[in-house]
C-alpha cells in the first residue's frame, strides 16, 4: 500500500496555525494556508444531531466559553471516555445550533498569551465549512491544499449512536475526495476504526502512535509493539502511513537534548509506510534543552533546527503549530 513519493516533506498545520490563532477555527486554518501549509488538520467530533465539528476533544471547556454560559450550566457532567473519567461539557450533548452560539478560546493561555486576544471572536467550525474553506482557498491561491482529519474517540462515538466514519467519508466523497491520490489523510489513534475506514474508502489512512501507551480500542496492545518491523507490516495491511510522536523517531537524552534517531523511519519505510511526526512547537517549553532561547518557557526557541534534525532522519511530513517556521525548515 505504497504512496507516491513527495518532492518535499509535507507541512501539516496542526489544528491550523494554532501557535498564532485559537486552534480549530476557520481563522487558524486560513492563517495556516496563508503561511504555506500543505495540509490543515481538523480533529473531528460529533454534535448530538450528528454533525461533525472541529474540536481537539469532545470535552470543550478548554477550547470554548461554554463554562461561562449560564444557559448551559446544567450540561456539565462526568463521563468515561477511553477509560478516563472526564468532567465538563461534551459536544454530543449539544445540537449544532447550540454549538454555534459558543466562541473559541486559546487552549494554552499560559504559554500563548498573545492568542488570548482572539478569545471570543471565532466560532466552532463544521467539517462542511472547513471543506468549503479549503476549496475557496485553493481557487484563490492556485495551490493544492490537503485535509488531514482525525477521528477523535471513534469507538466511543459509535457506542452512543453517533459514528464518525460514515459521515466523514460521505462528506469527503461529496467534495470529490475518494481516491488514494487525493490530498487527504484520515488519521486515528485507534485501529478498528481505521480498518473500518479501509473498507469504506481508498483515501490514505494514518495510524497514529505514541511512545507511552496503546490504542484505546485494543487493551493490552502498545504502540511500542506496533512499531516493531512485524507490527509495522501489520499496519501496512490497512494504513498508508504512521503518525508518530516525536520521541519515537528521535528521543531525548538524559540532559534533555536530541539523541540519535531510532530505526522507526527506516523500518516503516521498509514496510511501505510513510512517516509523519507530531508535533513541533516553537515555545521553549516544548523544545530540546539546547534549542531553547533563555529560561522563559513561553519564549521562542529554535524549532526550525529541531525540525531539520527530523528531516535528516528521513521523515515524510510533520505536524506543527507554527507553519511559517515549518515551511522554512522544509524548503
Amino acid at each position: 500500500m505504497l504512496l507516491a513519493s513527495t518532492a518535499s516533506p509535507l507541512v501539516i498545520a496542526h489544528r491550523g496555525a494554532s501557535g498564532e490563532r485559537p486552534e480549530h477555527t476557520l481563522e487558524a486554518y486560513s492563517h495556516a494556508i496563508d503561511q504555506g501549509a500543505d495540509y490543515i488538520e481538523p480533529d473531528l467530533v460529533s454534535t448530538r444531531d450528528g454533525v461533525l465539528v472541529a474540536r481537539h476533544e469532545n470535552e470543550i471547556s478548554e477550547t470554548t466559553d461554554v463554562a461561562d454560559r449560564p444557559e448551559f450550566a446544567d450540561r456539565k457532567t462526568t463521563k468515561l471516555i477511553d477509560g478516563q473519567s472526564l468532567t465538563g461539557w461534551f459536544t454530543e450533548d449539544f445540537t449544532l445550533a447550540e454549538i454555534k452560539t459558543l466562541r473559541a478560546k486559546e487552549r494554552l493561555p499560559q504559554l500563548r498569551r498573545a492568542n488570548t486576544a482572539f478569545d471570543g471572536q471565532f466560532e466552532v467550525p463544521t467539517l462542511s465549512q472547513i471543506i468549503a474553506l479549503v476549496q475557496q482557498r485553493q481557487g484563490e491561491t492556485g495551490r493544492t491544499i490537503g485535509l488531514y482529519p482525525e477521528t477523535k474517540h471513534p469507538s466511543y462515538f459509535r457506542s452512543i449512536g453517533l459514528p464518525l466514519e460514515e459521515p466523514l467519508v460521505e462528506m469527503l466523497e461529496a467534495a470529490g475526495l475518494s481516491d488514494v491520490d487525493d490530498p487527504v489523510f484520515i488519521q486515528s489513534f485507534e485501529v478498528q476504526n481505521l480498518k473500518r475506514l479501509r473498507s469504506m474508502t481508498q483515501l490514505p489512512l494514518v495510524q497514529l502512535m505514541a511512545g507511552s501507551f496503546g490504542p484505546p480500542d485494543l487493551p493490552g496492545v502498545t504502540y511500542a509493539q506496533m512499531s516493531t518491523p512485524q507490527g509495522l507490516a501489520d499496519i501496512a495491511r490497512y494504513a498508508n502511513a504512521i503518525g508518530a510522536e516525536k520521541a519515537m523517531v528521535i528521543p531525548r537524552d538524559a540532559a534533555g537534548n536530541l539523541a540519535e534517531p531510532t530505526t522507526l523511519v527506516r523500518d516503516a519505510h521498509a514496510a511501505g509506510l510513510k512517516v509523519h511526526v507530531w508535533t513541533f512547537r516553537r515555545e521553549n517549553y516544548f523544545l530540546p534543552l539546547d534549542l531553547r532561547a533563555g529560561a522563559d518557557p513561553t519564549a521562542t526557541g529554535n524549532v526550525t533546527t529541531e525540525i531539520r534534525a527530523y528531516l535528516a532522519a528521513g521523515i515524510d511530513g510533520f505536524f506543527t503549530d507554527n507553519v511559517a517556521e515549518g515551511v522554512a525548515a522544509a524548503h
